[in-house]
């Protein structure tokens, strides 16, 4: 059984047991999140596809961290200009293990 949700502007494959680096949700490590934007489901008996979301579907994860990604570097410049500009990011992440799919 597996399941395809939407979060932080993003759409996800899930089954129960998988780690996920998600978008940073404003919630504590060790709680629970629910994401009830599934828009598709699979089942033994079947697939069910959401217009645009399945209705009653749920799939729960638990957080394990709030982390920041690996830093990537974004460098501009224009030549023979004397334009140089050069910038860090490191983007903020949670991760998550599903728990359970509920249809």
């Amino acid at each position: 059984m597996y399941a395809i949700i939407e979060t932080g502007g993003k759409q996800y494959r899930v089954q129960e047991g998988d780690v996920l680096f998600i978008e940073k949700l404003p919630v504590e490590v060790g709680e629970t999140v629910t994401f009830d934007k599934v828009l598709f489901l699979s089942k033994e008996d079947g697939v069910v596809a959401g217009t645009p979301y399945v209705a009653g579907a749920t799939v729960t994860a638990k957080v394990d961290k709030q982390g920041k990604g690996e830093k990537i570097i974004v460098y501009k410049y224009k030549a023979k200009k004397n334009y140089r500009r050069k910038q860090g990011h490191r983007q903020p992440y949670t991760k998550v293990t599903i728990e359970a799919i509920r249809a």
